[in-house]
């Protein structure tokens, strides 16, 4: 049972001495309790209370970390069921399989595939995170050797899924420093697969029919010395797949069952790619920590990064571009310049039409905290001496010879400040970014 932030407060020393960074005891045991804290934060508890309080202060899912450097995924540790009662943390692992069974020209040719699974959305580049490597031959020979080739030839983290321990063992032997997820484990072979998995300290999945049965090899596993355990929930039936992904989310948080308190793992196949994709997006969005499809193709995989894109961002922190001058096409000392928030469904948008134009021209992207030109203007985030630093900082007056500046039309009415400001002639664009084209051609030209 969770300790309520009075129980936990009636352990602390009640000093109120700010040590750990909060103005009271009872302000530390709320934040304790929500797992918005951590007890170490505390330098006067008791061993004691220590010793009660540590399991109620560890995070309600256990965070997992697979390989190592930097490109290790971490999941897990999540508080809450909705991203608008706080956030999402740690995104979810996106993997593409890889079966040893191919020939040495298709195995490459998939796996330099795999490597290059790249997109940009909104001035971010993201990529998938793992490759999963499918001991479909069963056989320990071929299972190692294609470890070995992606260990060696990707820069992705691994898993590896076999059920035979055996040929698990083989993998390893090539790739046990990439600190890969031990897939496979089941109740006939968990005992040797979490013995295995503590050998090398690599972390491990559990799957079983029932989250019941699942319950109790997480917790056989962790009776072997296994600390981090991922809860494979993948199955044939969509319904019963997010029904188990939702129960066992559920059961961490609201009830703070650790035994299920586990990122989950779920492999997705289908014949229709786009079904597959599909599913894949459903899993990730509740409550899959890692997903792994079988589709390789950037067209399929792109919806799904641009999926976990939007559900890991901080809903109370928009996405931002940098604050600075940004140079679209060949502008020269002649071309525009525009300024703009730097919001980036705003900068991009403006962006897009510009280059629709095809005149070069610079634009400043403004710090407004993230947000759009209308509401960075009635929060008095966006005025003459904003836009007059914006200008100073990227050194504007530097890249051009003139001196005209194209404000959006939503803000007409600071024109006359910002040229008193700036001293420079200020021109009142359009009040939509799809009127740039056309004003850029026209109004800029004349």
């Amino acid at each position: 049972m969770a300790l309520t932030g009075l129980d936990i407060y009636k352990l602390l020393p009640k000093t109120n001495c700010k040590k750990c960074g909060r103005p009271t005891c009872l302000a530390f045991a709320m934040q304790l309790a929500q797992k918005k804290a951590n007890l170490s934060d505390c330098p006067d508890v008791s061993e004691d209370a220590k010793r009660v309080l540590g399991a109620a202060a560890a995070p309600p899912i256990k965070l997992v970390t697979v390989g190592t450097g930097a490109k290790q995924v971490q999941v897990g540790e999540e508080n809450v069921l909705f991203r608008h009662e706080e956030k999402f943390y740690h995104p979810t692992g996106v993997a593409v399989t890889i079966n040893d069974d191919l020939s040495e020209t298709a195995f490459n040719d998939r796996l330099k595939k795999i490597n290059s699974l790249k997109i940009a959305r909104v001035g971010t580049e993201t990529e998938i995170d793992l490759v999963a490597i499918i001991n479909k031959s069963n056989n320990a020979e071929k299972f190692a050797e294609a470890a070995k080739k992606v260990s060696a030839g990707s820069h992705l983290s691994i898993i590896l899924s076999s059920t035979s321990v055996e040929n698990m063992k083989a993998a390893l032997a090539s790739c046990a420093e990439k600190r890969p997820l031990i897939h496979g484990a089941n109740a006939a072979n968990c005992e040797s697969m979490a013995a295995l998995a503590k050998e090398k300290a690599c972390p491990m999945t559990v799957t079983a029919p029932t989250l019941e049965e699942l319950a109790d090899l997480a917790d056989h596993a962790k009776k072997a010395g296994v600390e981090e355990i991922v809860l494979d929930v993948s199955g044939n039936n969509p319904k019963e797949m997010l029904q188990k992904l939702t129960k066992v989310r559920r059961a961490a948080l609201k009830k703070n069952f650790r035994a299920l308190g586990f990122p989950m793992i779920a492999f997705v196949c289908d014949e229709d790619p786009f079904q597959e994709i599909s599913l894949a997006s459903t899993y990730l969005l509740k409550y899959a920590g890692i997903v792994a499809v079988n589709v390789c193709d950037p067209w399929a995989i792109m919806p799904l990064l641009t999926a976990r894109t939007n559900i890991f961002t901080d809903p109370q922190k928009p996405i931002q571009v940098e604050p600075k001058l940004y140079a679209v096409g060949d502008a020269k000392e002649d071309a525009p310049v525009l300024f703009t928030t730097n919001f980036s469904l705003t900068y991009y948008t403006v962006e897009g039409e510009v280059e629709s134009s095809r005149i070069p021209a610079f634009i400043l992207s403004v710090d407004t905290g993230g947000t759009s030109v209308l509401t960075a203007y009635s929060g008095d985030k966006l005025n003459d001496k904003v836009v007059a630093k914006a200008m100073a900082d990227a050194k504007v007056e530097t890249k051009v010879k003139h001196k005209k500046l194209i404000i959006p039309g939503l803000v007409a009415v600071m024109s006359g400040k910002l040229q008193e400001t700036l001293g420079w002639e200020i021109l009142v664009g359009p009040r939509e970014a799809s009127g740039l084209p056309s004003y850029l051609k026209t109004v800029w030209r004349a």
